[in-house]
């Protein structure tokens, strides 16, 4: 066989059933081997990848893969799906409890929402102990005068990131980037047992005894073959995605009126100055933080409708959002005074979503816990932020009916049952896509709640495996320590 030339080429040949996808390395010294295909590997250190065989329909709308071994990339004890704020907690419960575990994160950093959504902002998070408080202390120490003023609960994102990575590094977690989960594989009896994610090195299937989801969106869960509940009702209409963004160039002290931690006026004196010069933003509660120095983050934006499932409608949401976070900032200079230098420093590499899969779990939290203030004799932590459902469509920008409200609120417990996937062993839950209703989510969605569920997790998933049995065999009474 001669050496492929290692530049762009046809290797598309023509057969009677379509299309044919040659499946040898690309590499100029590495030729195609007469031997099973499958056992060819990709090699990280020369660039060879493997190419994929495939069959195009004569329609040309399907392409069909053929089969081919998937190498093994890790083995682990526990392995977490999702870096964010649940994730990365359930990493370091699990760790320090003494497991062997895989954190596995599609963005550049650890942190989710904090940091590659440049959230800024930790809510419900001062009655949380463990890790929660731990790492605000960190936030707090490694941060600007006003993270110390707010115990941590506003906070620099890059002091996060250095943050989660330091103390994942320190508990002996192994950290994958740049890395998605596109599949998830379960036995005969049911038990997930391994995943299988994409990124540079291709294809792999990662090994585990035990797995949390802590992906936001409950990827993990449906890709095992989890039921779940989405949005309100028949149309599944989700709270709308934001745009989060840094900006730089004001004084704080000449906007103090506007901060959001100056006072609960701050959103309408800034939605009124906007209004008053012809700024329009989508999100009626636009939100201005100060950081440090003359670093902010602001919030103005809602992107509804858009499906956190749907690449191409997340694509086009993320750039609409951009562009109008771009235009009120062009407006607000032109106001002139304090806002003459304002700039921005970023937009959040990913779009803050609210809303994904709810995953049905062995107890679901549901409005009704909420005004009654649920108290369960396996909480894992007690949540206390109220319900915050953002409207689902534009029509006057405000939350959705007061009718969902009208059972009240009441602080309420988080059951370790609802961290248990009910249609499959093995599987735990963290963050906003935990087992509830469509209230109960606009409530304990947010991330002080997601820190705790995301330790209790990481630590029934090691205690689990160290009892020989499957969590939903866990009381959290029992093991929370």
């Amino acid at each position: 066989m001669d050496t492929p030339v290692p530049s762009r080429r046809n290797f598309l040949q023509a057969t009677a059933g379509g299309l044919f996808v040659s499946a040898s390395l690309t590499s100029p010294d590495t030729k195609a081997s007469d031997a099973n295909p499958g056992i060819r590997m990709a090699n990280p250190l020369s660039g060879d990848v493997l190419r994929t065989e495939a069959e195009l329909s004569p329609d040309a709308q399907v392409l069909k893969e053929q089969p081919r071994e998937i190498p093994v990339a890790g083995k682990s004890e526990v392995l977490v799906c999702g870096g964010g704020p649940a994730g990365v907690a359930a990493a370091l419960a699990a760790a320090r409890a003494g497991a062997t575990v895989q954190l596995i994160e599609v963005a550049g950093c650890l942190g989710g929402v904090w940091t590659a959504g440049l959230l800024t902002k930790i809510l419900d998070a001062e009655n949380k102990s463990g890790i929660m408080a731990e790492l605000l202390q960190r936030f707090a120490e490694h941060g600007s005068a006003v993270a110390n003023q707010t115990n941590g609960t506003v906070y620099d994102p890059e002091v996060a990131k250095f943050v989660l990575e330091d103390v994942c590094v320190q508990a002996g977690v192994k950290i994958r980037l740049h890395t998605r989960l596109v599949g998830a594989v379960t036995d005969s009896n049911r038990r997930v047992v391994a995943v299988l994610t994409e990124s540079k090195s291709g294809r792999e299937a990662w090994l585990a005894d035990r797995f949390i989801d802590c992906s936001g969106d409950g990827d993990l869960a449906a890709h095992a073959g989890c039921r779940f509940d989405l949005g309100f009702g028949e149309d599944c209409e989700c709270q709308p995605m934001s745009m989060l963004a840094l900006l730089t160039g004001i004084d704080p002290d000449a906007v103090r009126p506007y901060i959001r931690e100056t006072a609960p006026a701050a959103k309408r004196l800034l939605l009124d100055l906007m209004e008053e010069h012809g700024l329009s933003p989508s999100y009626r509660a636009p939100t201005l933080r100060h950081l440090h120095s003359d670093i902010f983050s602001i919030m103005t934006n809602h992107e509804y409708g858009v499906s956190a499932f749907d690449a191409n409608a997340i694509s086009e949401s993320t750039i609409r959002a951009r562009r109008e976070v771009h235009d009120l900032v062009n407006g607000l200079r032109r106001i002139g005074g304090p806002w003459k230098d304002i700039a921005v420093v970023a937009t959040a590499e990913q779009i803050g979503v609210r809303e994904g899969r709810r995953i049905r779990g062995r107890y679901q939290i549901t409005a009704n816990d909420i005004a009654t203030g649920l108290k369960h004799e396996q909480s894992v932590c007690t949540a206390k932020f109220p319900i915050d459902v953002h409207a689902l469509n534009a029509h006057g920008n405000k939350e959705i009916d007061g009718a969902f409200r009208k059972g009240g609120h009441q602080p309420y417990d988080i059951p370790y049952p609802a961290l248990i996937a009910k249609d499959v062993d093995g599987l735990l839950l963290a963050g906003r896509c935990i087992s509830g209703d469509f209230i109960a989510h606009s409530s304990y969605r947010v991330t002080g709640n997601a820190v705790a569920m995301g330790e209790a997790a990481g630590r029934a998933a090691t205690v689990s495996i160290q009892q020989q049995v499957m969590p939903q065999e866990l009381r959290w009474d029992k093991i929370k320590g």
